[in-house]
């Protein structure tokens, strides 16, 4: 039994770019669509798909690398856990690196990056940071 997928989807991420994988695949959710969707619309990630498979559907994320094959995910971190969940206000929001990684939320409008959060003005849970 899996307590943490969102946990579980960036361990897979982060250990499919430290090899070097072009895809890595994982079970559906909307909370994960919602992630990948902002890994793509921030340029982390090529793009994600939804594969029709038994006995749940996968959602297969196409990962990003520069040309000369440098990573373009080096750190990912999961900040909210189930055992201590991390709540902010927009204003509270802080740049990652000045600016050069997100923070993703999940608010009442979805998961959105930081960058979103802060224009809203719209706090949440803070999931996950990246760089």
């Amino acid at each position: 039994m899996m307590t943490d997928p969102i946990a579980d989807m960036l361990t897979r991420i982060r250990n499919a770019v430290r090899i070097e994988r072009p895809t890595v695949e994982m079970p559906l959710s909307k909370v994960k669509r919602g992630l990948a969707e902002v890994l793509k619309r921030e340029g982390y990630i090529w793009d994600w798909a939804e594969v029709q498979s038994q006995p749940s559907n996968q959602l297969r994320i196409e990962l990003k690398y520069g040309p000369n094959g440098e990573r373009v995910i080096r750190h990912l971190k999961r900040v909210s856990k189930p055992g201590r969940r991390v709540y902010s206000k927009a204003e509270r929001l802080k740049p990652i690196l000045n600016g050069l990684g997100i923070s993703i939320l999940s608010t009442s409008h979805g998961v959105i990056s930081d960058r979103e959060a802060r224009q809203r003005k719209l706090g949440g849970e803070v999931l996950c940071e990246l760089w």
